[in-house]
């Protein structure tokens, strides 16, 4: 099976000053482009998920990174069959993804990362380059947890991510003294949970760079089980980053 059609998935927290100009802007670009998908503007940054043949959807990426502040936005990429998108939508809210807890603010400075490779080193070890265990925290919805995790992660059980803190507070204790590694999909949740931590004095928090998108992308998948819940029209994805088994 052929697969021409490709998916990119970015963001970055970046202050937007005018969240509605820019909107208006992308709309026009993704229309006259001919791609699907969709593009959150919000006054902390932009979030995209976009698909199509290649060539216009490479040069809607680059009309991502003329917003100022952009320049550099990367993007995680991967090929279908078909175009997982229905239509073509750019729309403004308050957050990329709500957390109701405005003191967190990512524009201001990321939390420490790590890549996908040194996270498999990790993995494969059983611990970091300090002799200290490495802890996997899933930040995701019960939900997609269900459809595949890395090995022995921690998963609460939470339903939005706006219970993610309240379950934080719960398990504090659980997570001193260790290197915890908080994950999502992209990286726009684990991003957000990894400076709550800190804020908590949970200072041995690391965000994988990049979501589990960009560790089935840079790496051979090892250390995931199952497959990964994406919200668009292919459900889910495997670490070779096609349709999952039970879904094509």
């Amino acid at each position: 099976m052929t697969t021409p059609i490709l998916n990119l998935a970015a963001y970055r927290f970046c202050p937007i000053a005018d969240p509605q100009a820019t909107r208006a802007a992308l709309e026009a670009a993704g229309r006259a482009l001919g791609i699907k998908g969709t593009i959150l503007v919000t006054p902390e940054g932009l979030n995209a998920f976009i698909a199509g043949a290649e060539a216009p959807c490479r040069d809607m990426l680059e009309r991502l990174r003329a917003v100022p502040g952009f320049e550099t936005l990367a993007a995680k990429e991967s090929w279908s069959a078909e175009v997982p998108f229905r239509r073509f939508k750019v729309k403004v809210k308050k957050e990329i993804i709500r957390m109701d807890h405005p003191a967190i603010q990512p524009a201001a400075g990321r939390a420490p990362a790590v890549d996908a490779n040194t996270l498999a080193r990790w993995l494969d070890c059983g611990h970091d380059d300090a002799g200290k265990e490495v802890v996997m925290l899933d930040t995701r919805n019960d939900f997609e947890v269900d459809h595949g995790r890395f090995a022995n992660a921690i998963d609460w059980r939470i339903r939005k991510f706006t219970e993610f803190p309240q379950a934080v507070q719960g398990h504090r204790a659980a997570l001193k003294d260790k290197t915890v590694v908080s994950y999502c999909t992209g990286g726009i949740r684990c991003e957000k949970a990894a400076l709550y931590m800190h804020e908590l004095g949970l200072t041995n928090v690391l965000q994988l760079d990049g979501g589990i998108l960009k560790y089935f992308e840079e790496t051979d998948g090892r250390h995931w089980q199952g497959n990964c819940f994406v919200f668009d029209e292919r459900e889910a994805l495997g670490p070779d980053l096609a349709v999952g088994a039970q879904n094509g």
